[in-house]
């Protein structure tokens, strides 16, 4: 036992020394966390009249969506005139998101991007959904007038932030901004800020939280993603970036072994207390149909309330374990109030301090 203290003393101080290094990578200039990020991070410009540098730009801006664990679960057909958003099931994450929930959020923000990216170029995109061709969603494109939305703007500032906020509320405008941002064919947002709804979603978000951690498929699936240091967040190009969540960066095989050692539902739901406690509100998804076309549109729905928040200043991260614990849905659906309707996301908001951004795969990496 006191070897095992020992051992763990010094992986503790191990990782607390590297603890201002968080963000740091041992690779080359061109190849380090920063300069990647700076790269992945950005806007773009593309020669007028080079249609298919547009459309690879296009797919890069569509990538940088969020989706679950940031697996990045989309794959992209270029079309004369269109391109289709595909979902990649090599990249599913079956312990969190059994029926692909999740999945098709993802694409739906990505498919948001692509929309305000297009239209910053002259392009107005018309989708449709084609479940007989393996849920794809196809947008075509026709000239227009370009507008670059303060939507477009901010994709390269969204960030899922998951840390503290400042606890400070948010004025009414801002409110309504993002409830407009959030509302969308079939798809309801509901905001929350009294403190004794907020303290209601976080018993749910605890309930929730520790029946996922005490289920070991998905305690390893999570685990999976993790990068635990910034050469490892470069060499995947997706998955979780320790210090996008105010984790130290550390060696691989120390990340485990920290992994292992303190994540528990104890930890994890004090995390959680604090993250409610100090954001300004809680906006939950809601929309009127379980199928995948409609999950889309929750996805397309969430993504410009992410942008709308990325422009005013304010932070967003999901809390989602009310609405992925299938047996704890119904219960929080009836605290909403909504019937038979699904609660699809949850997200906290409000202002506080960036965190490193996790990264992408090349444009490359996701055609078909």
């Amino acid at each position: 036992m006191t070897s095992r203290r020992k051992f763990v003393g010094t992986a503790l101080a191990a990782a607390g020394a590297m603890a201002g290094l968080s963000s740091c990578s041992s690779g080359s200039s061109a190849d380090s966390y920063e300069s990647v990020t700076a790269r992945t991070w950005r806007h773009g410009k593309v020669a007028v009249g080079d249609k298919a540098a547009l459309q690879h730009e296009l797919v890069r801006y569509a990538t940088l969506a969020p989706s679950s664990h940031n697996t990045q679960c989309w794959k992209f057909r270029l079309d004369d005139g269109a391109i289709s958003i595909l979902p990649d099931l090599s990249r599913r994450c079956p312990a969190v998101d059994p029926d692909d929930h999740h999945l098709f959020v993802s694409l739906g923000c990505a498919a948001e991007n692509l929309y305000q990216a297009a239209l910053a170029n002259g392009l107005m995109g018309h989708s449709g959904f084609d479940a007989a061709a393996g849920n794809a969603l196809r947008v075509a494109f026709e000239p227009t007038k370009p507008v670059a939305s303060s939507l477009f703007q901010a994709i390269p500032e969204r960030q899922s932030t998951r840390g503290e906020y400042d606890g400070h509320p948010l004025d009414r405008y801002e409110l309504e901004l993002l409830e407009q941002a959030g509302t969308g064919n079939g798809v309801q947002v509901i905001v929350l800020t009294e403190r004794k709804a907020m303290e209601t979603v976080l018993e749910y978000v605890v309930q929730g939280n520790t029946v996922q951690m005490n289920d070991p498929a998905f305690v390893d699936e999570l685990k999976k993603w993790i990068r635990f240091n910034g050469d490892e967040a470069v060499r995947a190009g997706d998955g979780l970036y320790a210090a996008s969540s105010g984790n130290p960066s550390a060696p691989t095989w120390l990340g485990s072994l920290l992994f292992s050692l303190f994540f528990s539902p104890k930890n994890e739901n004090d995390k959680y207390a604090k993250y409610v406690r100090s954001s300004a509100g809680i906006a939950i998804f809601v929309s009127d149909t379980a199928v995948p076309a409609q999950w889309v549109e929750v996805g397309r729905c969430y993504e410009r309330f992410a942008l709308q928040s990325a422009a005013l200043g304010i932070r967003n991260a999901m809390l989602n374990q009310p609405v992925e614990v299938s047996t704890l849905r119904p219960q929080f659906a009836d605290f909403l109030g909504i019937g038979k309707r699904r609660p699809d996301l949850v997200v906290r908001f409000g202002r506080g301090p960036k965190l490193p951004s996790s990264l992408r795969r090349p444009v490359q990496a996701v055609l078909v």
